[in-house]
């Protein structure tokens, strides 16, 4: 793959998981943590664990952190990023998967496609619901589409931009934006890996945006 590729890692308190995850996604590629406003020492931990921190001074949300991420990466001169959540949800040690499906393809977004059965029930029903759903509002196989753990090839980092997206919708409007513009997308399958941490996602908010999202889509289709 031609140009150099970081690993960025979006977190919001995350101080207490974070270190082990830097550590294991150094021993393939650089690593950039945007620390989205958090309340603990997330941004020093990260620092001291070898990684380069972008500090968000408030937090803005998951969406806002990958955009400050992307610029931050682009300004850079990168051609591509994964990105891994900071919780210890993504294995570092997939990170070669992504990178050989990109050389492979060249796709411009690889996705890691988790194993549905393996999540807890509440999380396997909203995954399954929501592949289904994007699959009728994009009219593509949509294997996962919550998916954190992907790579995202510089021409989609810099569209997704203007994205106004601030939360974990954003991520979808990855796949949507891939669809729209005739874009190659992926899927590598992953570990799926749950442990006692809650949830980031608000969940009556982001399904009124996802829904709302895959509407706009299929008119946009249909018309």
């Amino acid at each position: 793959m031609n140009g150099r590729v970081l690993v960025l890692i979006p977190a919001h308190n995350e101080s207490p998981r974070i270190v082990p995850v830097i550590e294991s996604a150094l021993r393939h590629l650089p690593v950039i943590v945007v620390d989205d406003g958090s309340a603990d020492d997330t941004g020093s931990v990260a620092e001291a664990a070898g990684a380069r921190v972008v500090r968000q001074p408030a937090n803005l949300g998951k969406g806002e952190a990958l955009k400050a991420g992307f610029r931050r990466a682009i300004a850079d001169g990168v051609a591509a990023v994964v990105t891994l959540d900071a919780d210890g949800q993504h294995d570092p040690a997939e990170i070669p998967a992504f990178l050989a499906e990109r050389e492979r393809t060249g796709a411009e977004l690889v996705v890691g496609a988790r194993e549905f059965g393996a999540m807890p029930p509440t999380r396997r029903l909203a995954n399954t619901l929501g592949k289904r759903v994007l699959h009728w509002a994009t009219g593509r196989e949509i294997r996962d589409n919550q998916s954190g753990y992907r790579l995202v090839g510089r021409r989609l980092m810099e569209a997704m931009l203007a994205s106004e997206e601030p939360g974990f919708g954003f991520e979808v409007e990855m796949i949507v934006e891939c669809a729209r513009r005739g874009w190659a997308i992926e899927w590598v399958p992953i570990r799926t890996i749950y442990g006692a941490e809650k949830s980031h996602i608000h969940p009556v908010t982001h399904l009124a945006r996802f829904l709302k999202l895959a509407w706009r889509i299929r008119r946009a289709r249909s018309g």
